[in-house]
């Protein structure tokens, strides 16, 4: 017989429990009953049915909290649409075995899922976590044994040096947050687009005169150094062929589309590509 999701969750939080803090008291987990999880100070966190916890102190609101936009992002990184940059973060995790990943931003899981896949190591342990309800939610149908939750990345639900690898694709940062979880001999691995990253589909929406038609990722990159000032850095692009459902996934799943105009986003529809550019910088940052 099967175990429920419920069931797979608690037993991940009862074998795992040290990686977890409590978000209300910062004390650490102590004990799981059934589908409730206790800190040490008996601050309470039930499991939902889908195997995940809410660790988040206070009300969220999100611009991603959409299922339409989630499910076209399965859609597309499901198809290979972020699988070269996945090869490139396997390549820099090596052979090591038995490592803790924290998936930053996991979205509806799809990276978490293959970069498991990837690994194919039993001894690992994944957690990922978004503070969009639906994305986690979409999350749990993965066929992982990776941990979702809900949380905040300003205010990690999760104990000190306590993951081997950060994976942080496109999402923000919180250094200080970061440092803290991540072990003394761990990585940041941050992926940040490049000027060109859906280069067509930005030429397509923007005129040359709109801000939007051009983009800098220096600042971040600056700032990223200023944390990790022996960072490397590599470059990965490559074109990614699209049908009409990819094309229509892609103008789903990308904050592009939001500033554009009707008529451009009219346009668009009308013309849709067959080709994109993926074109990102992999930063990795050692402590």
């Amino acid at each position: 017989m099967s175990m429920k999701k419920i069931e797979r969750g608690a037993r991940f939080v009862a074998q795992n429990k040290e990686l977890f803090r409590c978000p209300t008291c910062k004390a650490p987990f102590s004990k799981v009953e059934k589908t409730t999880v206790y800190c040490i100070k008996e601050h309470q966190f039930d499991l939902s049915k889908k195997g995940t916890l809410y660790l988040i102190k206070h009300g969220v609101k999100s611009d991603y909290d959409d299922d339409a936009m989630w499910q076209a992002r399965r859609t597309l990184l499901q198809a290979g649409f972020f699988d070269p940059i996945i090869e490139e973060i396997t390549n820099q995790i090596g052979e090591r075995a038995g490592i803790k990943v924290l998936d930053i931003g996991c979205g509806e899981g799809s990276v978490l899922q293959r970069l498991e896949h990837k690994r194919a190591d039993s001894s690992d342990r994944y957690v990922g976590f978004d503070i969009s309800k639906r994305a986690i939610n979409l999350a749990t149908q993965q066929e992982t044994t990776g941990f979702f939750c809900i949380a905040d990345l300003a205010d990690l639900p999760f104990s000190e040096r306590s993951f081997d690898y950060l994976i942080d694709i496109f999402s923000p940062s919180a250094y200080s947050e970061f440092a803290r979880v991540q072990k003394k001999s761990g990585k940041l691995l941050k992926v940040i687009p490049n000027a060109n990253y859906l280069g067509e589909l930005l030429r397509l929406l923007y005129a040359e005169n709109d801000e939007k038609h051009e983009y800098s990722n220096q600042k971040v990159l600056d700032l990223f150094y200023k944390h990790y000032p022996k960072a490397t850095s590599t470059r990965i692009k490559y074109g990614f062929s699209l049908d009409d459902a990819l094309f229509t996934a892609l103008m789903k799943m990308t904050p592009l589309q939001w500033g554009a105009s009707a008529e451009s986003l009219q346009k668009a529809a009308s013309q849709p590509l067959r080709q994109i550019t993926v074109d990102v910088t992999l930063l990795s940052g050692e402590k």
